[in-house]
């Protein structure tokens, strides 16, 4: 191999390395640590996965990163093993299980599934169009990216981009990423590969 040839493929290496070191997994398929329980709902690792599910209590739940994030991309799998509506907040603050912010829904086919919604706020800000609505696969594990830059946050299900919403709000605000229960009872969600990388 020539010397130029070389050195650009180790500089390649180089950089896909570093871009592959900046993503993080924010959950270590062992325990909870790095994250926050909000509220009585079950909340626990099960072979590997990490399980949110109703309480007796059938309240909302939360479970919160330690960590604030601005500028991210988060990717995940999910799947829904019972009805029930959860979400992924984002740049968003708790009291208890009163939450200021925004979610990227995860609810039962027909209901937005990566659509955006400001709690205790404005409510929704932008639905999925009614011809996403079948990319949700439920039972099954799907997949979601969220990316948050500036103003813009855009989601993705299983590889098709559901919403691009711009909103100086959402820009203005910072916070932790957040999974949900959602009240009512009857909710059961796996998670698994949860990964961030910051921008």
């Amino acid at each position: 191999m020539k010397a130029g040839k070389f050195l650009f493929t180790a500089s390649l290496f180089i950089v896909l390395a570093g871009c592959a070191s900046n993503t993080l997994s924010i959950f270590n398929n062992k325990d909870l640590t790095g994250w926050r329980i909000h509220g009585t709902e079950k909340w626990y690792v099960e072979n590997g996965n990490l399980v949110c599910e109703s309480g007796p209590d059938k309240e909302y739940g939360y479970l919160a990163t330690d960590k604030i994030y601005k500028d991210f991309e988060l990717n995940l799998e999910f799947k829904q093993e019972a009805d029930g509506n959860s979400g992924v907040f984002f740049r968003s603050s708790l009291e208890g299980t009163k939450i200021t912010g925004w979610q990227a829904e995860v609810a039962p086919p027909g209901h937005d599934t990566g659509g955006i919604y400001e709690s205790y706020g404005r409510g929704w800000l932008i639905k999925v169009p009614d011809e996403k609505e079948d990319i949700l696969k439920m039972g099954e594990w799907n997949t979601m990216k969220i990316r948050v830059v500036g103003n813009n946050v855009t989601t993705w299900l299983n590889g098709q981009q559901m919403i691009s919403l711009d909103d100086d709000k959402i820009g203005a605000a910072t916070g932790v990423i957040a999974l949900q229960i959602h009240s009512g009872g009857g909710i059961k969600i796996y998670w698994r590969n949860l990964k961030v990388r910051e921008l």
